[in-house]
């Protein structure tokens, strides 16, 4: 229990502060509809996942099955949209939720 506790702390804290660094550098930053179009031109990637954080900004999950690429971007309540994170290797996972008491 504590160390589950500890780890989303620590998950918690991470995204926080990859927030902060958001407000702080956004150099990979520009209107949401220009990044929508490079995500699906350069590398065909399409929305999988989207939630709200912090301050009314939206976080949103793009990949492509067929790249294998991913992009994680968040949207500002100005309307830029900016870069947080990229990679390749995207797999789509449909893991079942565990029972409660039960340990993954």
């Amino acid at each position: 229990m504590t160390r589950g506790f500890i780890k989303m702390t620590m998950g918690l804290g991470l995204m926080a502060l990859a927030a902060q660094q958001l407000h702080a550098e956004q150099r990979n930053c520009a209107p949401r509809d220009v990044v929508l179009d490079r995500l699906s031109e350069k590398y065909g990637e399409s929305r999988r996942g989207i939630g709200l954080v912090q301050q009314g900004s939206v976080m949103e999950v793009f990949a492509s099955d067929d790249t294998g690429t991913w992009t994680i971007t968040v949207t500002l309540p100005n309307g830029m949209t900016c870069l947080v994170a990229s990679g390749q290797s995207y797999e789509a996972l449909a893991e079942a939720t565990p029972a409660r008491g039960e340990k993954v």
